[in-house]
């Protein structure tokens, strides 16, 4: 079982933990066995604390026992981006500058993970101050594709990305400003999303007006990354910037959940670029891939539009924003 374990989404991880099918330590053990099994070449988790994650495990496995539950996400490991604040374990940024800076608090985005049960393993690699497209830094060195070692997993988010193309883990937190959650999934083949700016909150913000990033989730199902939003997303009083809108809004309906059933989606619009109008280049595979994903929602009923508004000034706009 635990290697099948590796591979569950995290809906079916935390649905068998709940009805005692596997222990929220036993699985914890599981992901660290396999973060030593391929992490010393991949270099996804920088950073561990197993003795604090073994205690949060043991601590899910006795409120099991007595018939309570953390929340959704309750004994699932996961791994944090190591640009996101977590009480008691250092953040790094990827940054010789910031090397053994150990955070008194977690960031919001970590303590409503921690708030819907989950399990601490480590953080995941970055490049320095989370800038760039390729996941490096002088701290704690390259992070690598599992398909091909030879290759980049991307950036920023790249040691999550790595981390679930791998088996390390089912899914993880990470941010984007420019494609730091969206290429990392794209580069290992996994699902990532970049939520709109404000719905989950910069608290303690550095600048609670800088919107530019945004954190958000990857995972290797839809329903996964669903699932975290729906715990992660919400507004807080400290950020002027949230969205109001409440968490529910991620709730999937039954038919989303049901990979045999074809809803009917007629009325839904969906609109799609697979490079913003030209403005970006983009490899022709990678064009026809996500024109074929998006016509299945065609093919479901949905009206697909392509065109989208001129965006060549995009770069000159984004320039003076940030």
């Amino acid at each position: 079982m635990s290697d099948e374990m590796l591979w569950w989404s995290t809906r079916e991880l935390a649905a068998r933990i709940a009805s005692k099918e596997v222990s929220a330590q036993e699985a914890l053990q599981v992901h660290l066995d396999r973060i030593d099994e391929v992490n010393p070449v991949l270099n996804a988790v920088v950073t561990r604390d197993d003795e604090a994650a073994f205690a949060q495990a043991a601590a899910a496995d006795a409120a099991t026992a007595r018939g309570e539950s953390f929340g959704p996400l309750h004994g699932v490991p996961m791994t944090h981006k190591d640009t996101h604040d977590t009480a008691g374990m250092r953040t790094t940024w990827g940054s010789p500058l910031m090397a053994d800076r150990v955070p008194e608090a977690d960031a919001l985005i970590i303590a409503r993970l921690k708030a819907a049960g989950i399990t601490t393993t480590g953080k995941t690699n970055v490049p320095e101050f989370a800038a760039g497209s390729h996941t490096f830094n002088e701290v704690f060195g390259t992070t690598v594709n599992p398909y091909d070692r030879t290759k980049s997993a991307s950036g920023s988010s790249g040691g999550v990305g790595a981390a679930l193309a791998a088996g390390i883990q089912a899914s993880g937190d990470g941010s984007d400003m420019g494609g730091s959650l969206r290429s990392p999934a794209s580069f290992n083949n996994v699902v990532g999303l970049r939520p709109s700016n404000g719905r989950i909150p910069h608290v303690p913000p550095g600048n609670p007006f800088a919107w530019l990033s945004q954190s958000g989730f990857m995972a290797r199902t839809v329903a996964d990354v669903a699932l975290l939003m729906s715990v992660a997303s919400g507004p807080h009083a400290s950020a002027p910037g949230s969205i109001l809108e409440a968490s529910g809004v991620f709730d999937l309906p039954e038919f989303a959940l049901d990979v045999d059933r074809s809803p009917d989606l007629t009325g839904l619009r969906v609109g799609f670029s697979p490079d913003l109008g030209g403005l970006l280049p983009v490899e022709t595979e990678v064009k026809e891939i996500v024109a074929a994903a998006a016509q299945v929602f065609g093919n479901l009923g949905a009206h697909v539009d392509d065109e989208i508004p001129n965006l060549t000034d995009a770069d000159e706009v984004f320039n003076v924003r940030r």
